[in-house]
């Protein structure tokens, strides 16, 4: 049971729609604690076992209190049953920025078959600590912006209050194109991140669906048409992915889609702070890839067209582009001389570095 909690007139409720709903308590979920917090409220009625869920912006004070039903009636967004179905998944490959990548193809897979977006976890790894954590979406990001462009629900909200009722235990099956080891299925649980991801929300699976080589991802109407007619939503109402149903790096039709994921308000807070502390005027902000990890992939670069996420500095679909060392490992005289070129055109008065290892600050 969460503890309840009062909205007082600082404090702000978010919902997409109002229907009519009449709530007897209320839940807390996710809740931090920090000052103008974005938290998840599950709103329950007594009367007919139905759901809501709100983002709410909490002020800096509040008390343990009940709150006024007719006020939650008119702010929040019932959480039904998609007849469509869901789409989940492990963002099981790289660290963020190619869980990032994938988590954009595997949004517009979800809305080019019809199916509600079960947003997952991030993983993430703790330095010298075996495992990984499965780290909330609303960490760092706000899930309203996800429903603008499709429907969506939060993991930890799906298995919690959806999964009970259409997808108990003995239902689970884990989808993936081919077999992962010989005669093993699709062993979705097999290794790090896949058995911690899983684990972290109590899910088994009872066996294994081959879905290649006819199925794919590729988002258009036919392929909507295909995984309908396999898999209606009424007869396997969640697709459980063992890795993500999106490319990386992410396709050029997809780019657009990070519009959708919106910093939440403790991280628009913390930036704009730091920002404060800046002198006044535009700053240059700039990523150094320089890590062992990344001098070791950089090896494999000469000569190739395509590696990793080098579109992003050749283009897509440029097949006389061809990457080198300098794209990929830039010494401090092409840093130095770039960076230089980007101050004076924007008449930047600080830069900010970033880097998995050196600043390069001397």
């Amino acid at each position: 049971m969460f503890p309840l909690l009062e909205l007082n007139q600082n404090s702000r409720l978010a919902c997409s729609t109002v229907p009519d709903f009449s709530a007897k308590f209320f839940q807390i979920q996710n809740y931090g604690g920090n000052h103008h917090t974005d938290t998840f409220v599950l709103f329950s009625n007594v009367n007919n076992n139905s759901i809501q869920v709100c983002s709410v912006e909490f002020a800096e004070s509040y008390f343990g209190v009940i709150i006024w039903t007719a006020f939650i009636g008119s702010y929040c967004e019932a959480l039904e049953i998609d007849p469509e179905g869901y789409i989940a998944f492990c963002p099981c490959m790289g660290r963020f920025g190619n869980q990032a990548d994938q988590f954009l193809g595997a949004l517009s897979f979800a809305k080019s078959i019809n199916r509600t977006f079960v947003v997952p976890h991030w993983v993430e790894y703790v330095p010298y600590e075996a495992g990984s954590s499965q780290v909330p979406f609303s960490k760092y990001f706000n899930p309203g912006g996800i429903q603008k462009y499709h429907r969506a629900v939060t993991m930890d909200v799906f298995m919690a209050k959806i999964a009970p009722k259409i997808w108990p235990p003995e239902k689970r099956i884990a989808f993936c194109y081919a077999e992962r080891n010989k005669n093993s299925g699709c062993d979705a649980k097999d290794g790090n991140p896949f058995g911690p991801y899983w684990d972290a929300f109590g899910v088994d699976f009872v066996g294994s669906e081959i879905f290649g080589p006819n199925l794919h991802y590729i988002g258009n109407l036919a392929s909507y048409n295909s995984w309908y007619k396999k898999y209606p939503g009424d007869k396997w109402p969640v697709l459980a992915f063992v890795g993500s149903p999106g490319a990386f790096p992410v396709e050029e039709k997809n780019l657009h889609l990070q519009q959708y994921i919106e910093w939440n308000n403790s991280i628009k807070k913390e930036a704009l702070k730091f920002i404060s502390n800046l002198p006044k005027g535009p700053f240059i902000g700039i990523h150094l890839r320089n890590g062992v990890d990344w001098s070791r992939a950089c090896e494999l670069v000469d000569g190739t067209r395509d590696l990793f996420a080098s579109p992003q500095c050749t283009g897509y679909g440029k097949k006389e582009a061809k990457l080198n060392m300098e794209m990929c490992l830039p010494s401090l005289n092409t840093i130095t001389r770039q960076l230089k070129r980007a101050v004076k055109k924007r008449n930047a008065t600080s830069i900010f570095v970033a880097s998995d290892r050196s600043h390069l600050l001397f």
